[in-house]
């Protein structure tokens, strides 16, 4: 029998437009306006007024928390999602303005809402948010104690979340972490992320001449620093995928036969995955599966390369924006020490090399597979979705907060985000399948609900992990 008890919305109409006044305004983080996160801010705490919503400034954006302590002997979870979003990269590949969210069909027939932020994570958070409300409009209490934490740094690696939240860990403190960021792997599988990778960002900067030069002058004469930018760069990997820099996967564990054997068993088709992406073939080290290096492996990407511009100019100066995505084994202090002593065994002749790493690096994250949260949340999705496996996962993105609330509150973090991923989170056209609204609220009921009837078992967790 069913435990699903709310009666949410026969239509979709005011879930969109109350996310629509959300997605409206930009509260880009990474070039963010004060005034226009404040306002986003102000905007989320207003759907929290059942929570004692709170905006509290850090040295960077706000955050906004809130709480519903009304069950005393009930456990405790800290809802987390992030209101900032991605910039929206160029304006011409999108199909409707990215901040005035437009409802469209898509390729597959379904009913989507587009616009930036709207499944990262504007979407994800409005659920959660709007499940809590239902649960007081329609029986007067939630069914465990809830915490609210919304923060406006996430896309740009969370710098001042650590200092918040170990100032506040009392206040913030509970049993459990849900984290209303993320995505499920598939459109066809609903899936739990048992592993997210962490994530290291720093930045390389060739500097030749003094000055710019004259390309017919002086061309030929001075190393050109594009074109030793390009060099340097060339060296942190092996033509068949393979990072070169030395250092930079010690700890990393091989992968044992029965996690082989576990990720092969996961439906997946190489030929799917190339067509969806538009290339004849995939990349990447060799001797694995590309699930396999998806999930399992770090990688070292080039994110952007900037120098000179379309006039006859040898540039003074070029420079590289790189991420790195770790997993377990790896810490962001011994990788980022790998590459520089890379960099510097690789400087071109004729140049002046300078890195410098970005703040807000994070190691990899992972909760147990038998973890309560994990045993509650797999029956919430079973239910909404009963003619469907639940897919237990790991991702290849990174939440930075997870590792933070690990060890500032003695909490693990289970991910239940409603986005998929396939939504084109971080790049044009960012959607979100309408239809996930509802679906996410009613799940989101039946893990509250859960995990409040398994109280004892989820704060013996909670303990356990607090002493280890």
């Amino acid at each position: 029998m069913s435990i699903a008890a709310l009666r949410f919305d026969a239509d979709d109409e005011r879930y969109i437009r109350e996310l629509s006044e959300y997605v409206a305004i930009p509260s880009v983080s990474r070039d963010g306006d004060p005034a226009v996160m404040r306002r986003a801010a102000q905007w989320l705490a207003a759907r929290l007024d059942f929570a004692r919503p709170r905006i509290v400034e850090t040295r960077g954006f706000p955050v906004v928390v809130g709480q519903w302590m009304g069950r005393p002997q009930a456990p405790t979870v800290l809802v987390y999602g992030h209101i900032d979003v991605q910039p929206t990269g160029d304006i011409d590949e999108w199909l409707t303005p990215p901040f005035e969210a437009t409802r469209v069909t898509g390729p597959d027939g379904e009913d989507r809402l587009r616009g930036r932020g709207v499944t990262d994570d504007k979407g994800p958070s409005y659920i959660a948010i709007e499940t809590c409300r239902q649960f007081l409009a329609q029986e007067g209490a939630l069914p465990l104690n809830v915490k609210f934490l919304f923060e406006c740094e996430e896309e740009i690696g969370s710098p001042h979340l650590a200092d918040f939240v170990h100032a506040h860990a009392e206040e913030l403190g509970a049993d459990l972490v849900i984290s209303a960021d993320g995505a499920m792997w598939r459109t066809d599988e609903p899936s739990l992320s048992i592993a997210s990778k962490g994530l290291l960002a720093l930045d390389i900067e060739v500097e030749g001449p003094n000055r710019d030069l004259h390309s017919g002058r002086y061309g030929g004469t001075v190393a050109n620093p594009i074109h030793a930018l390009v060099e340097l760069l060339a060296t942190l990997h092996h033509p068949d995928g393979r990072i070169a820099v030395e250092g930079f996967d010690d700890g990393v564990p091989a992968l044992s036969d029965e996690e082989r054997n576990e990720i092969e068993a996961v439906p997946f088709s190489e030929e799917a995955y190339r067509a969806d992406l538009g290339v004849d073939q995939t990349h990447g080290e060799p001797g694995l599966g590309t699930l396999a290096r998806l999930w399992t492996r770090p990688t070292l990407e080039i994110n952007g390369i900037r120098g000179g511009g379309s006039y006859t100019v040898i540039p003074h100066v070029a420079s590289a924006h790189l991420t790195c995505r770790l997993v377990a084994g790896q810490h962001p202090d011994a990788v980022y020490e790998a590459i520089v002593r890379h960099v510097n065994a690789h400087i071109p002749r004729g140049t002046r090399v300078g890195i410098s790493r970005e703040g807000g690096s994070v190691p990899a994250y992972a909760i147990d597979r038998d973890h309560p949260a994990i045993t509650a949340a797999t029956a919430a999705l079973a239910e909404v979705y009963p003619n469907e496996r639940v897919l237990l996962a790991r991702i290849g993105g990174t939440l930075p907060a997870t590792t933070l609330f690990e060890d500032a509150l003695g909490a693990k973090t289970l991910f239940f985000s409603f986005a998929y991923a396939d939504e084109l989170h971080h790049a044009p056209n960012e959607f979100l399948r309408v239809r996930r609204l509802r679906e996410g609220m009613r799940a989101w009921e039946i893990l509250l609900r859960l995990l409040g009837d398994g109280e004892h078992r989820l704060a013996q967790r909670a303990r356990e992990e607090a002493i280890a």
